[in-house]
């Protein structure tokens, strides 16, 4: 089975596309074996429908913040919500979103998922830096119509052969080089010091152990 991690963005283009990382698994270890790049979103849809069996991760978000969509008055069925979201302009989205926060307090203007806190990771209704609620809204819609299985919040009748995981780089970065930044988009903030932590993200010791070793089974479903 296909083995691969992806590096999206919602607005790809040749000079900044969505990246995929391809990669085996053996003796616990994960080997890079290519790399491929989509310059427009269609095209990334049409590879994860012609790959037939796969595993993936992604770096954007699969849901959005329960005390938002409960606000909004929005479908709380993960599937009806993601067709209410994917029917909305990007405009819209944002509107909405804007409105939410501005009600809200300094200090607490999002709403957050409870996996937020634990991952480290921005709410999943930010709409600019980064713009991870325009990542949900171009991402999820494609990986449903691919036929991925999403756990826990989709499985389709024929289900098994692709299967999408929610990913967040952040959260094996920090295990491993701490709170060092390790990248930017800008090719003069490419610094030695961020090449030398991008090196360092090599897990060794106890990270590559709480990294790949298998987990015991509780029994719990």
């Amino acid at each position: 089975m296909l083995l691969f991690g992806c590096d999206f963005s919602s607005a790809p283009t040749a000079r900044k596309p969505i990246v995929i990382a391809l990669g085996t698994v053996q003796a616990g270890c994960v080997t890079l074996t290519g790399l491929e790049h989509f310059a427009s979103l269609d095209a990334w849809g049409q590879w994860l429908h012609s790959a037939p069996e796969w595993i993936g991760a992604f770096d954007f978000p699969f849901g959005l913040p329960r005390e938002l969509v409960e606000h909004l008055g929005w479908p709380l069925q993960w599937q009806a919500l993601i067709a209410h979201y994917a029917g909305l302009s990007r405009a819209e989205i944002r509107e909405r979103f804007v409105a939410f926060c501005a009600a809200r307090p300094v200090g607490g203007k999002f709403a957050h998922r409870a996996t937020d806190g634990p991952a480290g990771s921005s709410p999943s209704m930010k709409w600019v830096n980064p713009p991870v609620a325009f990542m949900l809204h171009a991402g999820v819609p494609r990986l449903l119509e691919a036929g991925a299985s999403l756990p826990g919040l989709h499985m389709p009748v024929e289900c098994g052969a692709r299967i999408a995981l929610e990913a967040y780089p952040g959260l094996p970065a920090r295990e491993l080089i701490g709170r060092r930044s390790y990248k930017s988009d800008d090719a003069a903030s490419q610094t030695p010091a961020r090449r030398a932590a991008r090196g360092a993200r090599r897990p060794s010791g106890g990270a590559r152990e709480r990294c790949f070793a298998p987990r015991p089974s509780t029994g719990a479903r």
